[in-house]
């Protein structure tokens, strides 16, 4: 169809009001529309039966725990039927290797939460090394991104009474010492970014007031965030400052050794590189070509001599066509390279030597073909140990441990994760489709091997943010959607880094719109294979993907059966105005500067709704009133928009959840029985 669509005044909104997150009207408003949607998709006992299965996958006591190493002990934060806020615990390491662990409860979220009054979402912790006694403990409210952060005695299992202690805010903390920590927080007007994070990093000693704290570093006023923290590693002991100027841009310090007021150094790398230290190593990941090297490469330096003006750099990565780098993770004397082929892990161990040509590699794992691994967990102060996940679509997820340099073969495996749906008559391919300007585009198709004609297919993408969509086992999808004979369908295309940088770049700005054309390309291929029609298709994407499906929604309608958008940012034109947004300038332009309005209206499903009648599929939003990253008033006003014009829509809001849209295994059943009977339901109608 046409790509026009009518003008519209961009200052003239008439639901501006369903921004007031907490407002009386647009709360009420919400409260309809969530009636609506129970009413027409969550009353019916196959909506319980599906809900019901879901929640049972969750909740699987099967299910790998996964841990992080704090001396001799492994903590896992877990969640299930009995735990429903979740339960902070650890185990040895001799515990885990049983069947079934015996677990020591550190922290009881639902115990706290209820002797509180607060619905506790768990957001992490911060553990002091190299003891372990201490911990500084992240709550939310209810899933929000802002968080409460209290002082945790690990042997006495109790909140330190007049400990370290930062009321609710975007707070960034990390231990210096017993005594001091590194704090940026809400300290008042000027202390926060445009994007409601800290600019200011300060010093904060026990005892003292927290407005006390002693300023070391301040970001200016445009940038999104500054923060400091300590490296702790015996001998190499030494502060940082990091200055986030936009997204994609930053500057790292080192701060005098004296801790005198002194100008801290600059690192001279790209502003846009990758960058980490540990012990005598610089790693540099450039994502533009830097002093003769491929963007996208992983240089190694020896730190001191960078510093001193050296450049000679050991390339342990460099990409090609195919390849893209993935991570690294060191341990005591290891570097553990994760690179990616085609969208599928490969695994290398690198081991420094003398000079740039002095690394050693080997091979670590041979990873099965369309999966991915990953390195769950590493401790490169004490040893090289290392856990190693491996998992895909049909996969369970098996959990290795093992020691860096101690031969080949991804080690022991410790836990193997259970198969929770119905795998047989299942196959995974992998396809290539040919996007507008003649790029390829991978994707994954999982469905049955032999159906005789398309069938009802789920089709999930992203496109942004330099992240990869990869194999992975789901047995939420299994249970809801393949184990019904339905096939799905995940998407890798340009904003994502399944190639590299450029594969990000390439979709950047005012080329937003290649990965809205790669993502039509992947379903014009699905329906040329034969794999679905576009009345059998489904789409599905959050956050940023939710701005995906806004744009399939309004582009390219007759391409698709039904959509569903998850927290989603749409109206393009106010977003750096609503919460965090202001932070995603760097990806998508900015509304206030002339040259990149006229793109931005063009990509802002808020705007492009059409009136004249252009039929649409149905759409289902999902959204959080306590998402305070993207705010929910896209998805409110795209629902109000969508239904003044007669377009069909169902939406759905949370009143918790923050922007993950679920803090519970409770509400994610529920989220995912909406999306699995909204899809199944539109694609698989009744005759």
């Amino acid at each position: 169809m046409s790509d026009e669509h009518p003008s519209v005044d961009p200052s003239a909104d008439p639901y501006l009001w369903l921004e007031d997150v907490t407002g009386e009207a647009a709360l009420g408003w919400v409260r309809e529309r969530n009636a609506e949607t129970v009413a027409a998709l969550a009353e019916t006992p196959a909506f319980k039966l599906l809900e019901s299965g879901i929640r049972e996958v969750l909740d699987d006591d099967g299910r790998i725990p996964y841990v992080v190493r704090r001396g001799r002990h492994l903590y896992n934060f877990w969640q299930d039927a009995d735990h429903v806020r979740g339960l902070w615990r650890r185990t040895t390491l001799e515990e885990y290797r049983k069947d079934r662990p015996a677990w020591e409860p550190v922290l009881d979220l639902d115990a706290l939460a209820g002797a509180e009054g607060e619905k506790w979402a768990w957001a992490g912790s911060q553990v002091l090394g190299p003891e372990h006694r201490r911990a500084l403990v992240m709550l939310s409210r209810d899933g929000a991104d802002a968080c409460v952060v209290r002082e945790f005695d690990l042997e006495t299992l109790e909140f330190v009474e007049g400990g370290f202690e930062v009321e609710e805010a975007r707070t960034t903390i990390g231990w210096i010492d017993h005594d001091h920590v590194w704090i940026g927080t809400d300290f008042g007007p000027g202390s926060m970014s445009g994007s409601g994070y800290p600019l200011q990093v300060r010093r904060w000693k026990r005892g003292t007031p927290l407005k006390a704290a002693e300023l070391v570093y301040e970001g200016r006023p445009s940038d999104i965030s500054a923060s400091g923290w300590h490296d702790d590693t015996p001998g190499f002991e030494r502060d940082f400052v990091h200055r986030q100027i936009d997204f994609w841009n930053q500057e790292l310090f080192l701060r005098p050794e004296d801790g005198s007021a002194a100008e801290p150094e600059k690192i001279e790398v790209p502003d846009d590189a990758g960058t980490s230290v540990h012990r005598e190593w610089l790693l540099v990941a450039p994502k533009s070509p830097w002093l003769g090297h491929d963007a996208g490469s992983l240089l190694a330096f020896d730190f001191e001599a960078f510093r001193a003006g050296a450049r000679e750099a050991a390339v342990l990565f460099t990409p090609d066509e195919h390849t893209a780098l993935a991570g690294w993770s060191w341990t005591r004397h290891h570097l553990i390279l994760t690179t990616s082929a085609d969208v599928s892990s490969r695994m290398e161990i690198l081991t420094p030597g003398p000079g740039v040509d002095g690394w050693r590699r080997a091979p670590l794992a041979d990873v099965p073909p369309l999966s991915t691994a990953s390195v769950t967990c590493t401790d490169p102060d004490v040893s090289d140990e290392y856990f190693l996940n491996v998992s895909g679509y049909l996969q369970p997820s098996t959990l290795h441990r093992g020691t860096a340099g101690e031969g080949e073969g991804a080690g022991e495996s410790v836990k193997q994760g259970p198969a929770l749906f119905d795998t047989t008559g299942l196959v995974v391919r992998q396809h290539f489709a040919v996007s507008a300007d003649g790029t390829r585009v991978p994707y994954f198709v999982v469905g049955p091997e032999d159906r005789p004609g398309p069938g009802p297919t789920l089709m999930y993408g992203y496109g942004g943010f330099e992240i990869s969509m990869v194999p992975q086992y789901s047995a939420v999808t299994g249970r809801a959607w393949l184990a019904r004979g339905g096939t799905y369908v995940v998407a890798g295309i340009r904003g994502g880094h399944e190639y590299g940088p450029g594969w990000h770049k390439a979709a950047l700005g005012a080329n937003r719109v290649r990965a809205f054309e790669d993502f039509a390309a992947v379903a014009r291929d699905l329906t040329a294979r034969g794999i679905s029609t576009p009345a059998q298709l489904g789409i599905e994407g959050g956050s940023n993907g939710g701005l995906l499906m806004g744009a399939m929604l309004t582009r390219y309608p007759e391409l698709f059966g039904a959509v569903v958008s998850h927290v989603p940012l749409l109206d393009m034109l106010r977003f750096h105005r609503l919460l965090a947004g202001a932070s995603w300038t760097a990806e998508y332009g900015d509304p206030d500067n002339p040259a990149d309005r006229p793109h931005l209206e063009e990509i802002s499903p808020y705007h492009r709704v059409r009136t004249d009648g252009t039929p649409y599929p149905p759409l289902l939003l999902l959204t959080s009133t306590r998402d305070d990253r993207v705010h929910p008033g896209h998805a409110r006003k795209m629902a109000a928009r969508l239904r003044e014009h007669g377009h069909p829509v169902l939406f759905h809001e949370h009143i918790g959840g923050g922007h993950s849209g679920a803090t519970d295994h409770g509400q994610t059943a529920f989220n995912e029985a909406l999306v699995h009977t909204f899809l199944w339901e539109r694609l698989t109608p009744r005759r």
